[in-house]
């Protein structure tokens, strides 16, 4: 026991797998554990490396193993695949697991803390909530399309399908008129419970000194600055902009070979919370541009000339993302003149 430097744990909900090696990457440990002897078996294991995949309960075992005094690291799920042998089953997602946290250039996921993941589920609430509102929606549409009740696309105009609904000849029998009446009380629910969630994170961004710094960045709000707080990680562990704004997925995809360069579409590979908000944020500005006019000569105007729209918005979504990199990491506040 004592030879064991990296400890590599297949996560589930009941039975657990475990694999040990020495510094030189020689097994010496494979176990399977339940849930409840894992935290007994590593107390009784010398401080060493732990190592898991980056998935569900894994910041919470980290959190309560890095208690123990080991050196947990998490590690993205695509990246151990490439160390799994032949068959898939517990054991070789164990030994995949030690192995890849062996690697010298292996990137690793910062481990959340409690507080920090309970903002994140605000976040992932709010999404909930909003996709119930949409589905509701949608299947009243449905619905009062069999009737021959119609409005525009849209989340707003269904104030038209209401008006449509409480006119006396209206041709609805009374069974779907109640039913209609149902979905339209559960939107309400929704719409209620967005708008209390949605006060709650324009007003804690009021009094949080690094949410208020974000909001200075165009096309960055109270939403956008709080979701920043509750999933981005530390900002120092990018060297520069363009790698923060590579793991929030808005950079384009390369397919480049022998000096050649060749650039795909956007690669979405990050944080798909933060670069919604983004170019949400960025569509505002480009819309606003083409409303009142951009800056002559300016970046945007030159590309809003040239380029489509939500190609533009991706692309200022990842300039927003390299401005608050700097922003973070200098402490200081946005100085985009032109944006202002």
């Amino acid at each position: 026991m004592k030879e064991v430097t990296v400890v590599g744990i297949d996560l589930a909900k009941s039975v657990f797998q475990l694999h040990g090696a020495t510094a030189s990457g020689v097994p010496v440990l494979r176990k399977k554990l339940s849930r409840a002897q894992v935290l007994k078996f590593l107390e009784a294991v010398p401080p060493c490396l732990v190592a898991m995949e980056a998935c569900a309960s894994s910041h919470y075992w980290a959190r309560e193993i890095g208690k123990l005094g080991h050196d947990v690291r998490l590690i993205p799920p695509i990246y151990v695949k490439p160390f799994v042998k032949r068959q898939k089953n517990d054991a070789n997602d164990a030994e995949a697991i030690t192995e890849a946290a062996m690697r010298p250039t292996m990137r690793f996921v910062p481990v959340k803390s409690a507080e920090q993941q309970s903002r994140s589920m605000v976040f992932k609430t709010r999404d909930l909530l909003v996709r119930q509102r949409n589905a509701i929606i949608n299947a009243l549409r449905g619905h009062l399309m069999e009737y021959g009740i119609i409005a525009p696309a849209g989340r707003l105009f269904v104030k038209k399908l209401v008006a449509q609904i409480e006119t006396p000849d209206n041709g609805l029998p009374p069974l779907a008129l109640e039913c209609c009446r149902t979905h339209l009380e559960q939107r309400d629910i929704r719409n209620d419970k967005i708008a209390d969630i949605q006060a709650d994170l324009k007003e804690a961004a009021k009094t949080d000194p690094e949410t208020i710094r974000r909001q200075t960045a165009p096309g960055v709000g109270p939403v956008t600055a709080m979701a920043l707080k509750a999933f981005a990680p530390d900002y120092a562990g990018f060297r520069r902009g363009r790698d923060f704004a590579a793991w929030l997925g808005v950079v384009a995809v390369q397919h480049s070979t022998g000096g050649r360069q060749m650039l795909g579409r956007t690669s979405k590979m990050g944080q798909r919370d933060i670069r919604r908000l983004l170019i949400i944020g960025a569509m505002t500005r480009i819309r606003w541009a083409l409303k009142n006019g951009a800056p002559k000569g300016s970046w945007l105007a030159q590309m809003l000339e040239r380029k489509p729209r939500m190609l533009v918005a991706v692309a200022l979504a990842n300039k927003t993302a390299r401005a608050i990199w700097a922003m973070m990491t200098r402490s200081e506040d946005d100085q985009d003149p032109c944006a202002a």
